[in-house]
């Protein structure tokens, strides 16, 4: 087998391509993190929100249950 030399000028080519490649991956780290930082903030949004329907549906319920009520002790008393 032969032997192989490598120039200091190859390992420096080598070394500049891999930190430029280290550089592009950190910028896309960077816009994941910007992307899951919204996506976050948009889901936290819908969780509020279907809490506050959740609230607001009860209370409906609560308010249509009362004349139900009303008539059903109507119903119940003697004539």
């Amino acid at each position: 087998m032969a032997e192989e030399r490598v120039s200091l000028e190859f390992l420096a080519a080598q070394m500049e391509k891999l930190l430029s490649e280290q550089r592009a991956t950190r910028q896309e780290q960077a816009a994941l993190r910007d992307d899951m930082t919204v996506l976050l903030g948009m889901v936290q949004r819908l969780d509020g929100t279907v809490q506050g329907l959740v609230t607001e549906v009860r209370a409906m319920h609560g308010r249509h249950a009362r004349p139900e009520q009303r008539v059903s002790d109507l119903e119940k008393q003697p004539n």
